[in-house]
């Protein structure tokens, strides 16, 4: 049976699509393949990994009996296939309430893809509305990033409260993997103040790998490459690679 993670959180600015792309680059590298479906209308993993976003090609299609094999592309990094999005994708908070099958359609569409991909990446909005419920009820695991910030807590615990709605109701395979400290300013004591509160409240449930703030990873994205291919020998190159070892031992 396929990983399908889930990257959500309904804060934006924490760094999901960043991880989506550099997890999935890293465990496409270890050479498994790898599905990463961008579950966003902004679209960003989809610029982030080269490709501009098309009509014809993207994840809204999925919403109109569209199959993964239908929409999907290569990237730059063997094993990695990408799902696009576009912008239409946003049509889904009005287009989705009205189905019988509204939180079912990426699950459905996974479903056909079968074990295909070891490993399914799923970058979702920053919100909780039916695209990222589509995700929460399609996927059998769960990575939330937490940005060191001051207000990194605010809305973590509703977060994790409606994933338990969730499970109850929906999909009781959904786990969550853990939360990831992203955006990690060793320099400041906040930085070091919010991942000793987070660590306190969850325990175990915080991956050891932490994500630092870094300029290079800020940049990747400009040049349609994981920050893998751009710079490999960075600090946040080697976060993610750690982070990928992690995610695979949790299972």
């Amino acid at each position: 049976m396929s990983r399908i993670y889930a990257l959500a959180n309904q804060k934006g600015g924490v760094g999901k699509t960043t991880t989506a792309i550099n997890v999935a680059a890293c465990l496409a590298e270890g050479g498994a393949r790898v599905l990463l479906v961008d579950f966003d209308p902004q679209a960003n993993a989809t610029t982030g990994l080269g490709h501009r976003p098309s009509r014809a090609r993207s994840t809204y299609q999925l919403l109109h009996g569209a199959t993964f094999e239908e929409i999907t592309v290569a990237t730059c990094v063997p094993n990695l296939d990408l799902a696009p999005a576009h912008p239409d994708l946003a049509a889904a908070a009005v287009e989705l309430p009205g189905r019988e099958d509204r939180e079912r359609v990426l699950g459905r569409a996974l479903a056909e893809v079968g074990e295909q991909y070891p490993y399914v990446i799923v970058d979702c909005p920053p919100s909780l509305g039916m695209l990222t419920l589509n995700a929460l009820a399609a996927a059998n695991r769960l990575i939330v990033p937490v940005q060191c910030e001051y207000y990194a807590l605010e809305g973590l615990t509703q977060l994790l409260e409606s994933v338990e709605i969730i499970r109850a109701r929906v999909n009781p395979q959904l786990a969550l993997t853990g939360l990831l400290l992203t955006m990690h300013d060793g320099r400041t004591r906040l930085a070091a103040d919010v991942a000793r509160e987070v660590r306190a409240h969850f325990g175990p449930k915080v991956f050891e790998s932490v994500i630092p703030r870094s300029v290079r990873l800020a940049e990747a994205p400009s040049h349609g490459v994981p920050i893998t291919s751009f710079d490999p020998d960075s600090a946040g190159a080697e976060a993610y690679y750690k982070l990928a070892l992690e995610v695979v031992e949790r299972g």
